[in-house]
């Protein structure tokens, strides 16, 4: 491979596996609150927030680290009186004595943050407009969690790149961002950058190792909806079900508010514990070799990375459905798949589990990455046998780019409708 190519999706993917606390929805929501009391230099006695629908729905109900509660309101609040912008999507990170500090202007200032949802922009937009004594700032966030577009204060404009983001749109990368790694991305690069690219570009993977570990050893002690621990406890040793039950602990750690910050993929928590877990902890337990592993989990994160960036970052198709993709690819490779192999078992994971939709940020997302993990197994499985889907079964063509093309257009495309009902039914239950 092309050194100045493999230089590029290095980047690409040190640009999309970064550390972030909690949920990634509020976290950018805070950044983009803390972003904004920066700017207006004092604490607001109004904060007004004007969201995406898919960012409002992802952020209802997971938990905030350290508090004990779920929601956007203790986020702002945190972001208001201890908010970091220089913090990125780890500024939900704080000591207890400042949690406790924003829970009591919480207590005091509820109804003064008004969150609604906003209609005819991008996929992934936050917008902040806070007041104070005459003074006022506005910060908006669009395409990426952590990507200002939007600056104001006293409306005096100090950054401006909002066009066309008031329209729907399918949150791809922001332009400039692209231009700075620019690469046309396909299977075949994936496979060849995994698995040919020297060991010392891919030793900064090893933290994701280490921090998504640490969140797993957290949900196995009984957080969330307890799924890691339970499925654990019925492993009995069972390779598989040890896998994924250590894998989805951390996800129950990480929508239960759990302090401890997690690598991400492509901006979400989830999708970077399962793009690292599973793949570091069957290569363990199959005694594969340093190099395979490092090598697997690059395959599992740079893959996933792919898929996601044709369905677009915030959609209604779930997260997992790619990472659990990635997943499937990585295991095929420590198996000893060929490229070809890993295809298979990547068409066969698009005929299984395209149609899970994403309902939202919440405990009960450890269940989807479980049901996603073992069908990577599955298909795995029915791969290294050289087994796979047919070309003419639903989503699936002959060629392997083609078949994630057609999911990337059922995220993208074919799912806009399902968004508007999954936000109609979770914002008007009785």
């Amino acid at each position: 491979m092309d050194k100045r190519v493999r230089e590029q999706i290095k980047e690409i993917m040190q640009h999309e596996v970064v550390p972030a606390t909690g949920c990634t929805e509020p976290g950018a929501v805070a950044l983009c609150v803390a972003k904004a009391v920066e700017t207006l230099g004092s604490k607001p006695s109004s904060v007004v927030l004007r969201l995406s629908k898919n960012v409002f729905k992802n952020a209802m109900g997971v938990g905030i680290p350290g508090t004990g509660m779920i929601g956007l309101p203790i986020a702002v609040a945190m972001a208001v009186v201890h908010g970091d912008s220089k913090r990125g999507l780890e500024v939900l990170t704080m000591p207890e004595a400042y949690v406790e500090e924003a829970k009591q202007w919480l207590a005091n200032n509820a109804d003064r943050i008004d969150i609604s949802v906003k209609e005819c922009c991008d996929k992934l937009y936050v917008e902040c407009s806070v007041e104070n004594e005459g003074h006022s700032a506005v910060a908006v966030i669009a395409k990426r969690h952590t990507n200002f577009v939007f600056l104001s204060h006293d409306g005096k404009v100090l950054l401006d790149h909002k066009q066309g983001l008031f329209q729907e749109q399918d949150n791809d990368d922001d332009p400039q961002e692209d231009n700075k790694q620019h690469v046309e991305l396909t299977a075949r690069m994936v496979y060849d950058y995994a698995t040919t690219a020297p060991l010392d570009e891919l030793d900064w993977l090893r933290e994701t190792v280490e921090y998504n570990n640490a969140a797993s050893e957290c949900g196995l002690e009984g957080m969330g909806l307890h799924t890691g621990q339970i499925l654990m406890e019925q492993a009995r040793g069972d390779m598989v079900h040890t896998v994924v039950a250590r894998t989805v602990a951390a996800s129950d750690a990480r929508m239960d508010g759990c302090t401890k910050p997690v690598y991400s993929n492509s901006g979400s928590g989830n999708q970077g514990i399962c793009c690292t877990l599973p793949v570091y902890y069957y290569g363990k337990a199959r005694g594969c070799s340093d190099e395979q592993i490092m090598r697997a989990l690059a395959m599992s994160h740079l893959m996933s990375i792919y898929i996601k960036r044709g369905i677009g970052r915030l959609s209604a198709l779930c997260g997992i459905v790619n990472a659990t993709m990635g997943v499937s690819a990585a295991l095929t490779y420590l198996e000893g798949g060929s490229f070809e192999q890993t295809g298979y078992a990547l068409k066969n994971m698009i005929n299984t589990i395209a149609g899970m939709v994403c309902d939202g940020a919440k405990p009960s997302c450890a269940l989807k990455m479980s049901v996603g993990l073992y069908s990577a197994f599955v298909c795995s499985e029915l791969a290294v046998h050289c087994r796979v889907v047919d070309c003419t079964d639903g989503l699936s063509e002959s060629d392997l780019d083609c078949s994630i093309r057609n999911l990337g257009r059922l995220g993208k495309e074919g799912m806009n409708q399902t968004d508007d009902c999954i936000l109609d039914i979770m914002t008007h239950k009785k």
